[in-house]
C-alpha cells in the first residue's frame, strides 16, 4: 500500500492589523518618516489629535498659534531639508486658513502634505457647523487633493499624497478626512507609493535635443545662464557647477535659485529680475545664447516679454513640460530632472573661455557698485542706517554659513541682493506669491529641520505683524531662532512705488508700530533695539553669540529705496540705477 504523505498547506501571512482610521493616519505619517508636523486642533480633527497624544514619544506635533503659521512652518521645514513638510488643521476656518500657505507652496514648488478634518460624511453639503468644501476651494492651488470618507482609504491615499508631493516638480497635496472615517475601523497595511498610472512626474530625456543644445552652447560667443530653484530641488548643485565651469558661462540666479552655488563663485554674477543686479539684467538682451535651467521665466524675471532675449537662441532645461513656451518661446527644450540632463550633456560640452564676455559683466558690476552699492554700504555721516549696512555686517558674522529666511518687501530684496551663501538651501523666502507673514513661521520650521545651522529671520515691520503671534510658538518650543526686524515705519516696497510712480502720495503705508522689544520680551525672548550706527555691529554680534531665541529690532532709514529697479512693463535692459 502506498503511503500518502499529507503536506501542510501554506497560509499566506498578512501584516494587517485592525485599527481606527485616526490611528492609521499617525501610522502612515510615521511610515513616511514625517515625525515632525505643524498644526492646530479642532473638533473635526480631534480623533487624530487623540492619537497624536498616544504616539507623542514617536511623533512631534508643534502647536502653532494660527493655521497659516502651521503651513508656513511646514514650508520652511521642507525648503531647509528637502523633505515633505506636513501641516494639519480642523475643518471650516482651520482648513481655509491653510490656503494662503498652500497657494504659496504651489507656485514655489514646495512639497507639502496638508491634512484637514471634515464633518462626518452624512453631513457633507448640509452647511453643518464648520463645514467648508475645502476640496473645491483648494483645487486651484494644490498638485492633488482628495476627500476620504471611508477609513479603509486612508493608507493608500496618504501614500499617494507623499509620492505626488515629492515626485517630479514638487508641490502641495491636501487630504480631507471626514470625522466618521477617523472613527471607522480598517485592516491596516501600509505600502509606500512608487508609481501611479497615467502620472509621469519626470518626462523622458531626448538625447537628440541634448546633443542639439550642446552644439549651440559650444558655438556660443556670449552664452548666459539663468538658473532657478530647479537646481536645488533636483539636487543638481554639483552637476550645475561642473557645467558652467567647463563651458565658462556667466550665470545669474532667480530669487528662489539663490544659494544653489556659492555667491562668491567666480561665474556667479548675482540675481536677475526687478531688483536684481545690473549686469545680468542688461546683458540678458545682449547674449547670443540664453540657457534657462530649472526656472520658469516669471514676469519679475523677464520684464517686458516683447523685448526679452529676442536676439538670443534660448535653451530651456525644465522638468515641467507645462512651463516650456508658456511665457518665453524656446529654441530647444531639454526636459527632465536637471541632475540627469546636466549629467547627460556635460561630456558633450567643450571646455571654453569667454574672457571678453566676462569683462562686460565686470564693467557693468563696477557701474552698479559706484552708483548704488558703495553708497548703500557706506552712507554719509548723519544719514540713517541702511538695510544694506545690516546685511553687510551680518555677512561678517555668519561667514555665509547661516540660513536666511526673509519675508516680503524691501528687506527681502536687500537680503537677496547682498547676503552671502556658501551652501545650498540657505535662502528661504516667498517667491511667486509674495506672502507677507511668511518668514517668522517658516524660520521656525527651518530651524527645527536643521537645528545644527543658524537660522535668521529677516523681517520688515509690516510683515512681522502679519504673523507676530508665532512668537508664542517660539516661546513654547524654545526653538533658538534669531529674528531681525528692519523697521522703517513704512510698508516700504509699496511706499517706494508711491514715491516713484504716484508723486509721493503715501496712501495707507505709514506704520504706527508697537514696541516690538517689549512684545518679544513678553514672549520670553531676549530682545534689543539698535537706533544708532555706532551700536549696530555690537548689536548684531550679540544676537549671533546668543544660544537662545533673540529678537533684534534695527531702526533703518525711513524712505530708503531698493535699486536697481526695472519698472513694471519695462525691458530688463531698461533697469534703473536710481
Amino acid at each position: 500500500m502506498e503511503t500518502i504523505t499529507k503536506t501542510k498547506r501554506k497560509v499566506k501571512q498578512t501584516s494587517t492589523i485592525k485599527i481606527l482610521g485616526a490611528e492609521a493616519v499617525v501610522k502612515c505619517l510615521l511610515a513616511e518618516n514625517a515625525n515632525l508636523i505643524y498644526g492646530y486642533p479642532g473638533g473635526a480633527i480631534m480623533p487624530v489629535y487623540d492619537e497624536f497624544y498616544k504616539y507623542r514619544d514617536e511623533l512631534h506635533h508643534v502647536l502653532t498659534r494660527h493655521e497659516q503659521g502651521a503651513v508656513h512652518a511646514a514650508q520652511g521645514f521642507a525648503r531647509a531639508t528637502g523633505r515633505v513638510g506636513v501641516a494639519i488643521a480642523t475643518s471650516g476656518p482651520g482648513a481655509t486658513n491653510l490656503i494662503t500657505g498652500i497657494a504659496d507652496a504651489q507656485i514655489d514648488s514646495t512639497p507639502l502634505v496638508c491634512i484637514t478634518g471634515q464633518v462626518s460624511s452624512p453631513l457633507l453639503g448640509s452647511d453643518a457647523f464648520q463645514e467648508t468644501d475645502i476640496i473645491s476651494i483648494s483645487t486651484p492651488v494644490t498638485k492633488w487633493n482628495y476627500q476620504i470618507t471611508n477609513a479603509a482609504e486612508i493608507p493608500e491615499v496618504i501614500a499617494k499624497a507623499f509620492y505626488i508631493a515629492k515626485s517630479g516638480r514638487p508641490g502641495p497635496v491636501l487630504i480631507d478626512i471626514t470625522k466618521d472615517a477617523q472613527f471607522g475601523e480598517l485592516d491596516f497595511e501600509y505600502k509606500k507609493c512608487k508609481e501611479i498610472r497615467s502620472y509621469t512626474p519626470v518626462p523622458k530625456m531626448e538625447t537628440a535635443k541634448i546633443k542639439a543644445a550642446a552644439d549651440i552652447i559650444n558655438k556660443a560667443k556670449k552664452p548666459f545662464v539663468v538658473f532657478g530653484q530647479g537646481v536645488i530641488l533636483g539636487k543638481a548643485e554639483e552637476e550645475f557647477k561642473a557645467f558652467i565651469e567647463k563651458a565658462d558661462i556667466p550665470s545669474a540666479s532667480t530669487l528662489l535659485g539663490l544659494s544653489a552655488i556659492p555667491t562668491d563663485h567666480n561665474l556667479f554674477y548675482g540675481m536677475v529680475g526687478m531688483h536684481g543686479h545690473y549686469a545680468p539684467n542688461v546683458l540678458t538682451n545682449e547674449c547670443d545664447v540664453l540657457i534657462a535651467i530649472g526656472m520658469r521665466f516669471d514676469d519679475r524675471v523677464t520684464g517686458n516679454l516683447e523685448t526679452y532675449g529676442k536676439q538670443a537662441k534660448i535653451i530651456h532645461f525644465e522638468i515641467d513640460p507645462a512651463e516650456v513656451d508658456k511665457n518665453v518661446k524656446t529654441d530647444i527644450a531639454v526636459l527632465g530632472n536637471v541632475k540627469d540632463t546636466l549629467t547627460e550633456i556635460l561630456p558633450m560640452i567643450k571646455e571654453n573661455k569667454h574672457e571678453s564676455w566676462h569683462q562686460k559683466f565686470d564693467d557693468l558690476y563696477n557701474i552698479e557698485y559706484n552708483e548704488v552699492i558703495h553708497s548703500q554700504q557706506n552712507p554719509n555721516e548723519g544719514e540713517g542706517i541702511t538695510m544694506t549696512e545690516v546685511l553687510t555686517l551680518l555677512n561678517d558674522e555668519t561667514k555665509g554659513d547661516a540660513i536666511l529666511v526673509s519675508d516680503v518687501g524691501q528687506h527681502q530684496m536687500i537680503t537677496s541682493r547682498y547676503a552671502k551663501f556658501n551652501q545650498s538651501k540657505s535662502k528661504i523666502t516667498s517667491g511667486g506669491l509674495g506672502t507677507m507673514g511668511f518668514a517668522l513661521p517658516a524660520a521656525i520650521g527651518a530651524k527645527m529641520g536643521v537645528p545644527e545651522r543658524d537660522v535668521i529671520a529677516i523681517i520688515g515691520d509690516g510683515s512681522f505683524q502679519m504673523n507676530i503671534q508665532e512668537l508664542g510658538t517660539v516661546l513654547q518650543t524654545k526653538v533658538p531662532l534669531k529674528i531681525i526686524i528692519l523697521n522703517n515705519e513704512f510698508l516700504g516696497m509699496v511706499r517706494q512705488w508711491q514715491e516713484l510712480f504716484f508723486d509721493k502720495r503715501y496712501a495707507s503705508t505709514v506704520m504706527t508700530n508697537p514696541d516690538f522689544v517689549k512684545i518679544a520680551e513678553g514672549y520670553g525672548l531676549i530682545a534689543n533695539r539698535v537706533e544708532k550706527r555706532e551700536d549696530l555691529a555690537n548689536g548684531i554680534a550679540e544676537m549671533m553669540a546668543s544660544n537662545e531665541s533673540y529678537l533684534l529690532e534695527i531702526m533703518v532709514e525711513k524712505e530708503g529705496n531698493v535699486f536697481p529697479m526695472i519698472p513694471t512693463g519695462a525691458s530688463v535692459s531698461d533697469i534703473r540705477l536710481k
